[in-house]
């Protein structure tokens, strides 16, 4: 429809997208890009900025919890555990990245990882499921960042 906006476009697209959409070249990736941000983010749990984020975090305790990384016996609310588990991998700095710079594993991973841990255990998603979500999260933030004037002049400012 000539009517429809970009942003409705944006959400049909990627509403549309279901597991047949994945190649096993692009299942392949991600788990290499899954895997490496895990090793990441388990280094990055030793940093005194993870550490902060982490004892800070402890305040929002709840029933419905998510792993924090490098640690057994503490969990928290998944956004907090997304948001601690992101600290983790992108304070080494190591993580995945597009030019412009962007990391989109760091920023996508561990909100997946920390929602999928949230659903109730009869509810629980499936690995595969896991990888559709992991690439719908790194294909908006690559077309937001493909969209933005500002990502386009990042390399201008440096």
């Amino acid at each position: 429809f000539p009517s429809q906006t970009i942003t409705g476009n944006f959400a049909n697209v990627i509403h549309g997208l279901n597991a047949n959409h994945l190649t096993d070249q692009v299942i392949q990736r991600s788990k290499r890009m899954i895997l490496d941000t895990l090793g990441v983010g388990l280094l990055g749990t030793s940093t005194e900025v993870c550490h902060k984020v982490t004892q800070y975090s402890k305040i929002y305790s709840s029933d419905i919890s998510s792993t924090i990384w490098g640690h057994l016996d503490f969990r928290l609310p998944p956004l907090y555990a997304a948001f601690v588990n992101g600290v983790a991998v992108h304070s080494m700095d190591f993580d995945d990245t597009w030019h412009p710079a962007t990391h989109p594993s760091g920023a996508v991973l561990p909100a997946v990882i920390a929602l999928s841990e949230g659903f109730p255990q009869k509810k629980k998603i499936s690995g595969l499921d896991l990888l559709l979500a992991f690439n719908v999260g790194i294909e908006v933030q690559g077309r937001l960042l493909r969209f933005s004037s500002e990502a386009r002049n990042i390399p201008k400012r440096y």
